[in-house]
């Protein structure tokens, strides 16, 4: 983090300002947390590159704080909620005052996590971003994840300790799971951190933004991504083991098992390392 994110000050939102007065309240079973300092609007919209994209899906809009910095851009941009009144509002009071049509600006009332994205700009690449919710936000990184094919770019704000995470490099006590299927076919970086004063209703805990941008092998790896997330997945189940115990479910010959790398533990291993590890595996199991 730089000097000038460190000493950066942040603005305290009012209650009763931009959220109530739109009609549309914060609700905890969403785990909403309405942004409400547009400084930090202004900086999140700034992280999409617009390199490789024209298209961006913002999800969990609320009250348009964020969705007025990214409209800015020359893109076309469709935001997705699945709170009714935040809908609403943006289909009616919000389009209006910005003086918005379809071509611009599309508005979608669905649940990101079930949506096809293929009928959201057919085959054009996409990029994602937005203020995510908590409760769902490891989710809507694995489903990115999933269609990596149309998503070269991927930026947003998290929990903190989940963008940590996200970006978390091996030999860290955040490294896990997410860890390394993100960072095998994005680049992470950690942007900066947001303290929970700039919300409506303000969380516990401080969020962190962050960018994963596609990395150009994301096709070819080195290894079948299936066997990949399984062999990720099991030796972080069993994170204090060294990988000769977490992995004696993978059927590996007696040869392969004697190998130095078993010795270590999960979180001993790069991202890299894991993809090298999963191919070797693949071969032994092949050659059995």
């Amino acid at each position: 983090m730089s000097k000038q994110q460190k000493k950066r000050k942040f603005e305290k939102p009012h209650a009763n300002r931009g959220h109530r007065d739109q009609g549309v309240k914060a609700k905890k079973h969403l785990g909403q947390h309405f942004l409400g300092d547009e400084s930090v609007a202004r900086d999140i919209g700034d992280t999409l590159t617009l390199e490789g994209y024209k298209h961006i899906l913002e999800i969990g809009p609320g009250t348009g704080v964020l969705t007025k910095y990214i409209l800015a851009k020359p893109a076309q941009l469709t935001v997705m909620d699945l709170d009714t009144e935040s809908i609403d509002y943006l289909r009616s009071s919000f389009t209006l005052e910005h003086k918005l049509n379809d071509e611009k600006f599309t508005v979608l009332e669905a649940d990101f996590l079930k949506y096809d994205l293929d009928t959201i700009y057919p085959g054009e690449p996409l990029a994602i971003t937005g203020n995510f919710p908590y409760n769902i936000s490891t989710q809507i990184v694995f489903k990115t994840i999933e269609h990596k094919e149309r998503i070269p770019e991927f930026t947003g704000m998290f929990q903190k300790e989940v963008a940590a995470r996200i970006c978390a490099d091996h030999g860290s006590k955040t490294y896990g799971i997410l860890s390394v299927l993100a960072q095998a076919f994005y680049d992470a970086e950690y942007l900066f951190t947001v303290p929970p004063t700039v919300f409506i209703p303000p969380p516990k805990v401080d969020s962190g933004v962050l960018r994963l941008k596609r990395k150009e092998n994301f096709k070819d790896i080195g290894c079948t991504e299936e066997m990949l997330f399984k062999v990720v997945k099991m030796a972080f189940q069993q994170r204090r083991k060294t990988l000769r115990n977490s992995l004696k479910g993978m059927g590996l010959s007696d040869h392969f098992r004697e190998s130095e790398i078993l010795n270590k533990r999960p979180e001993q291993i790069s991202v890299q390392g894991f993809i090298e590890l999963t191919a070797a595996i693949t071969k032994d199991i092949q050659e059995q």
